[in-house]
Protein backbone atom coordinates (compact mmCIF):
# COMPACT_ATOMS: atom_id res chain seq x y z
CA UNK A 1 0.00 0.00 0.00
CA UNK A 2 3.00 2.27 0.99
CA UNK A 3 4.31 1.86 -2.67
CA UNK A 4 0.75 2.49 -4.21
CA UNK A 5 1.02 5.98 -2.21
CA UNK A 6 4.39 6.47 -3.64
CA UNK A 7 3.72 6.17 -6.97
CA UNK A 8 -0.13 7.65 -7.27
CA UNK A 9 1.21 11.52 -7.24
CA UNK A 10 2.91 10.80 -10.49
CA UNK A 11 0.27 8.72 -11.84
CA UNK A 12 -2.11 11.12 -11.80
CA UNK A 13 0.36 13.88 -13.11
CA UNK A 14 0.97 11.53 -15.64
CA UNK A 15 -2.43 11.33 -16.59
CA UNK A 16 -3.71 14.87 -16.28
CA UNK A 17 -0.46 15.56 -18.77
CA UNK A 18 -1.51 13.34 -21.17
CA UNK A 19 -5.18 15.09 -21.18
CA UNK A 20 -3.49 18.13 -21.19
CA UNK A 21 -1.38 17.83 -24.52
CA UNK A 22 -4.23 15.12 -26.14
CA UNK A 23 -6.76 18.37 -25.23
CA UNK A 24 -4.42 21.24 -26.52
CA UNK A 25 -4.29 19.59 -30.18
CA UNK A 26 -7.27 20.70 -31.76
CA UNK A 27 -9.31 22.32 -29.39
CA UNK A 28 -13.00 24.10 -30.33
CA UNK A 29 -11.24 27.39 -29.77
CA UNK A 30 -7.97 28.21 -28.74
CA UNK A 31 -8.58 31.51 -26.82
CA UNK A 32 -11.25 29.27 -24.54
CA UNK A 33 -8.83 26.39 -23.67
CA UNK A 34 -6.38 28.71 -22.35
CA UNK A 35 -8.61 30.18 -19.97
CA UNK A 36 -10.21 27.05 -19.26
CA UNK A 37 -7.29 25.37 -18.35
CA UNK A 38 -5.22 28.05 -17.01
CA UNK A 39 -6.68 26.81 -13.36
CA UNK A 40 -4.49 23.45 -14.01
CA UNK A 41 -0.97 25.39 -15.19
CA UNK A 42 -1.40 27.66 -12.42
CA UNK A 43 -1.95 24.92 -9.50
CA UNK A 44 0.22 21.99 -10.77
CA UNK A 45 3.40 24.10 -10.10
CA UNK A 46 2.40 24.88 -6.70
CA UNK A 47 1.84 21.17 -6.24
CA UNK A 48 4.73 20.30 -7.11
CA UNK A 49 6.62 23.08 -5.22
CA UNK A 50 4.97 22.23 -1.99
CA UNK A 51 4.61 18.47 -2.31
CA UNK A 52 7.79 17.72 -0.07
CA UNK A 53 7.13 19.62 2.89
CA UNK A 54 2.99 19.75 2.68
CA UNK A 55 2.17 16.21 0.87
CA UNK A 56 -1.32 16.19 0.20
CA UNK A 57 -3.82 12.98 1.31
CA UNK A 58 -4.68 10.47 -1.37
CA UNK A 59 -8.45 11.55 -1.08
CA UNK A 60 -7.05 15.21 -1.82
CA UNK A 61 -4.48 13.93 -4.92
CA UNK A 62 -7.35 12.01 -6.56
CA UNK A 63 -10.29 15.17 -5.91
CA UNK A 64 -7.62 17.58 -7.53
CA UNK A 65 -6.65 15.72 -10.42
CA UNK A 66 -10.51 14.74 -11.05
CA UNK A 67 -10.97 18.86 -11.27
CA UNK A 68 -8.08 18.82 -13.38
CA UNK A 69 -9.86 16.68 -16.28
CA UNK A 70 -13.21 18.13 -15.88
CA UNK A 71 -11.54 21.74 -16.99
CA UNK A 72 -8.95 20.30 -19.55
CA UNK A 73 -12.79 18.24 -21.31
CA UNK A 74 -14.44 21.95 -20.89
CA UNK A 75 -11.23 23.32 -22.48
CA UNK A 76 -11.32 21.21 -25.75
CA UNK A 77 -14.95 21.07 -26.21
CA UNK A 78 -16.24 24.31 -24.49
CA UNK A 79 -18.83 23.78 -21.70
CA UNK A 80 -21.67 23.56 -24.12
CA UNK A 81 -20.88 21.28 -26.82
CA UNK A 82 -19.45 18.45 -24.55
CA UNK A 83 -20.25 15.01 -25.71
CA UNK A 84 -20.83 13.74 -22.15
CA UNK A 85 -22.95 16.66 -21.31
CA UNK A 86 -25.14 16.09 -24.42
CA UNK A 87 -25.75 12.21 -23.24
CA UNK A 88 -26.56 13.50 -19.77
CA UNK A 89 -29.35 16.63 -21.24
CA UNK A 90 -30.67 13.78 -23.28
CA UNK A 91 -31.29 11.12 -20.25
CA UNK A 92 -32.11 13.79 -17.67
CA UNK A 93 -34.25 15.42 -20.54
CA UNK A 94 -32.81 18.75 -19.58
CA UNK A 95 -33.19 22.29 -21.89
CA UNK A 96 -29.30 22.52 -21.94
CA UNK A 97 -25.90 21.24 -21.94
CA UNK A 98 -25.24 20.43 -17.81
CA UNK A 99 -21.41 19.73 -18.35
CA UNK A 100 -20.89 23.51 -16.62
CA UNK A 101 -22.81 22.80 -13.90
CA UNK A 102 -20.65 19.52 -13.37
CA UNK A 103 -17.49 22.01 -13.28
CA UNK A 104 -19.24 24.25 -11.01
CA UNK A 105 -19.77 21.11 -8.52
CA UNK A 106 -16.00 20.09 -8.53
CA UNK A 107 -15.40 23.89 -8.03
CA UNK A 108 -17.04 24.16 -4.88
CA UNK A 109 -16.33 19.84 -3.63
CA UNK A 110 -12.50 19.89 -4.52
CA UNK A 111 -11.54 23.29 -3.01
CA UNK A 112 -13.65 22.54 0.17
CA UNK A 113 -11.42 19.28 0.62
CA UNK A 114 -8.14 21.27 -0.21
CA UNK A 115 -9.38 23.91 2.69
CA UNK A 116 -10.44 21.25 5.21
CA UNK A 117 -7.25 19.80 4.68
CA UNK A 118 -5.50 23.03 5.46
CA UNK A 119 -7.60 24.13 8.30
CA UNK A 120 -7.41 20.78 10.25
CA UNK A 121 -3.67 20.40 9.58
CA UNK A 122 -2.24 23.88 10.58
CA UNK A 123 -5.04 23.53 13.49
CA UNK A 124 -6.90 26.46 12.27
CA UNK A 125 -10.19 25.37 13.72
CA UNK A 126 -10.89 22.77 16.17
CA UNK A 127 -15.10 22.38 15.72
CA UNK A 128 -17.10 21.01 13.34
CA UNK A 129 -19.44 23.55 13.35
CA UNK A 130 -16.85 26.42 12.51
CA UNK A 131 -15.03 23.92 10.01
CA UNK A 132 -18.25 23.25 7.95
CA UNK A 133 -19.06 27.55 7.98
CA UNK A 134 -15.32 28.14 6.99
CA UNK A 135 -14.67 25.88 4.66
CA UNK A 136 -18.03 26.86 3.00
CA UNK A 137 -17.46 30.39 3.09
CA UNK A 138 -13.79 29.77 1.34
CA UNK A 139 -15.54 27.84 -1.29
CA UNK A 140 -18.03 30.82 -1.90
CA UNK A 141 -15.34 33.67 -2.40
CA UNK A 142 -13.31 31.12 -4.90
CA UNK A 143 -16.76 30.66 -6.86
CA UNK A 144 -17.20 34.47 -6.55
CA UNK A 145 -14.00 34.98 -7.42
CA UNK A 146 -14.39 32.82 -10.57
CA UNK A 147 -17.46 34.69 -12.04
CA UNK A 148 -15.34 37.85 -11.38
CA UNK A 149 -13.25 36.60 -13.91
CA UNK A 150 -15.86 35.57 -16.21
CA UNK A 151 -17.41 38.91 -15.81
CA UNK A 152 -14.25 40.88 -16.79
CA UNK A 153 -13.24 38.38 -19.54
CA UNK A 154 -17.13 38.89 -21.28
CA UNK A 155 -15.82 42.47 -21.30
CA UNK A 156 -12.74 42.79 -22.32
CA UNK A 157 -13.33 39.83 -25.56
CA UNK A 158 -16.98 40.57 -26.26
CA UNK A 159 -18.23 37.93 -28.15
CA UNK A 160 -15.32 36.03 -28.14
CA UNK A 161 -15.81 34.95 -24.33
CA UNK A 162 -19.20 33.49 -25.19
CA UNK A 163 -17.95 29.99 -25.30
CA UNK A 164 -15.70 30.47 -22.00
CA UNK A 165 -18.51 31.78 -19.92
CA UNK A 166 -21.40 29.00 -21.37
CA UNK A 167 -24.22 30.93 -20.17
CA UNK A 168 -26.45 28.86 -23.14
CA UNK A 169 -29.04 32.17 -22.79
CA UNK A 170 -29.38 31.35 -19.06
CA UNK A 171 -29.62 34.88 -17.35
CA UNK A 172 -29.41 33.19 -14.41
CA UNK A 173 -26.26 31.36 -14.63
CA UNK A 174 -24.03 33.08 -12.42
CA UNK A 175 -26.36 32.53 -9.59
CA UNK A 176 -26.80 28.83 -10.56
CA UNK A 177 -23.17 28.31 -10.96
CA UNK A 178 -22.36 29.88 -7.74
CA UNK A 179 -25.48 27.64 -6.07
CA UNK A 180 -24.01 24.53 -7.71
CA UNK A 181 -20.26 25.26 -5.99
CA UNK A 182 -22.15 25.40 -2.80
CA UNK A 183 -24.35 21.93 -3.15
CA UNK A 184 -20.05 20.61 -4.32
CA UNK A 185 -18.79 22.28 -1.30
CA UNK A 186 -21.59 20.89 1.64
CA UNK A 187 -21.72 17.33 -0.78
CA UNK A 188 -17.76 17.12 -0.33
CA UNK A 189 -17.67 17.76 3.50
CA UNK A 190 -20.79 15.74 4.32
CA UNK A 191 -20.24 12.91 2.06
CA UNK A 192 -15.92 12.79 2.34
CA UNK A 193 -15.80 13.97 5.75
CA UNK A 194 -15.47 11.20 7.30
CA UNK A 195 -12.86 9.20 5.09
CA UNK A 196 -11.05 12.20 4.86
CA UNK A 197 -10.49 12.41 8.45
CA UNK A 198 -9.11 8.92 8.39
CA UNK A 199 -6.71 9.93 6.03
CA UNK A 200 -5.41 13.37 7.92
CA UNK A 201 -5.12 10.99 11.00
CA UNK A 202 -2.12 9.29 9.72
CA UNK A 203 -0.54 12.04 9.11
CA UNK A 204 -1.44 13.38 12.45
CA UNK A 205 -3.75 16.27 10.81
CA UNK A 206 -7.29 15.01 12.10
CA UNK A 207 -9.98 17.02 13.39
CA UNK A 208 -10.21 16.68 17.39
CA UNK A 209 -13.00 15.31 18.53
CA UNK A 210 -13.30 17.42 21.89
CA UNK A 211 -15.37 19.80 21.61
Amino acid sequence: MHDTASRLPALLVGLVGLALLASAIAPYDRATWWMEVAPVLIVAPVLFATHQRFPLTALLQVLIAAHALVLIVGGAWTYARVPFGFWLQDVLSLERNPYDRIGHFMQGCVPAIAAREILLRLRVVRGRGWLLFLVSGVCLAISAVYELIEWRAAVMLGQGADAFLGTQGDPWDTQSDMAMALIGALAGQILLGGWHDRQLARIGGGLRRSW
